[in-house]
């Protein structure tokens, strides 16, 4: 394969190992059964972005070099959504456009997402889970059981050993052992 000029991949395996298993999380079936969430390529990318938000929230959190491996993380999800509109047809000259849409659409989510968490407040975060990845205004028991489910999975995160060798065994709590009350 050619390496294009300007793009950057991770050298470090467990990047991309780690960003694998916040796609197939994301991409579990009982989010798009269960939870409400539309089974659509925007709300599959806000599941993909609700993911890399906690882990890198985790990351944040870890001593030595673990950050810079956060932004590798985050370039890597940029690769893959930069070559995930090529596949779908989106010409040459639009693409730098949507990826500007979605680095915004990411970074306002992060903020919401790590406020709602930071300040331990489930409506806030229910609300901004129904807005952004259900496209509802209103909270409904999906965005109080997405809502319920991240904060289960920063805590279960947030308790993990973390270190170069452990980035790619990082695990999410399975979502179906979240109740549909749980909010």
């Amino acid at each position: 394969m050619i390496s294009l000029p300007f793009r950057r991949t991770p050298r470090d395996p467990s990047i991309r190992a780690l960003y694998g298993m916040i796609v197939a999380q994301a991409r579990s079936p009982v989010f798009y059964r269960d939870y409400g969430v539309p089974d659509t390529v925007p709300a599959r990318l806000d599941m993909i972005m609700l993911h890399l938000v906690l882990v890198l929230r985790r990351l944040r959190g870890a001593a030595g070099s673990l950050p810079a491996a956060g932004q590798d993380l985050f370039d890597l999800f940029c690769v893959d959504m930069d070559d995930n509109f090529r596949e779908m047809g989106v010409g040459d000259l639009k693409v730098p456009k949507e990826m500007q849409r979605v680095g915004e659409a990411f970074y306002g989510r992060a903020r919401a997402y790590d406020a709602a968490l930071d300040g331990d407040d489930p409506a806030a975060l229910a609300a901004a889970l129904a807005r952004n990845v259900l496209g509802s205004a209103e909270v409904t028991l999906g965005a109080r059981r997405l809502a319920a489910y991240m904060r289960a999975a920063a805590s279960e995160l947030a308790v993990q050993a973390i270190g170069p060798a452990e980035l790619a065994a990082l695990k999410f709590p399975a979502p179906e052992s979240i109740a549909a009350d749980a909010a």
